[in-house]
């Protein structure tokens, strides 16, 4: 799925958020920008993942990182999502999945025998130039989290 690769410009963005207003990529100019696409809030694998980041944001934001979640779940179920999980950094959605197949995200999967349109899961880390600088494709969600901080702080 995933065609991103390290070093091109990060596609441009613009995203409902859980706050209500428009997200952009142009908002995180000058910052890091850890991008991570997760299927689907409230799940297990889901959940884990979020708060990892979430446990770890006083740690990116002293690298001058930015934290940013997305998923193709309705506004109202990050809102739920984030709320239900003490969430501090911004979540947003694409359920037009535009911006999904933008960043090589979306696509066909399977699962029990089915098959089925989704998010894989992946994490990105933008440079403060909006230049990708890391990948994780199918991301295992166990340690995850430190991993990006790592690769955040030596960016």
């Amino acid at each position: 799925m995933s065609t991103i690769t390290a070093g091109e410009p990060a596609p441009d963005f613009a995203l409902p958020g859980d706050d209500g207003k428009t997200v952009r990529l142009a908002d995180y100019r000058g910052r890091k920008l850890v991008l991570y696409f997760y299927p689907r809030a409230s799940t297990p694998g889901c959940t884990i993942e979020a708060h990892d980041f979430n446990r770890l944001l006083p740690d990116f934001t002293a690298a001058n990182t930015s934290v940013l979640g997305v998923s193709a779940d309705p506004a109202k179920a990050l809102v739920k999502f984030r709320d239900k999980e003490c969430l501090a950094f911004p979540l947003a959605t694409d359920e037009t999945h535009d911006m999904l197949a933008a960043y090589g995200v979306w696509g066909e999967k399977s699962m029990y025998g089915k098959t089925f349109m989704g998010i894989e899961r992946t994490t990105l880390l933008i440079d403060a130039e909006g230049r990708i600088a890391q990948v994780w494709p199918k991301v295992k969600v166990a340690g995850h989290a430190e991993e990006v901080l790592a690769a955040a702080q030596a960016l």
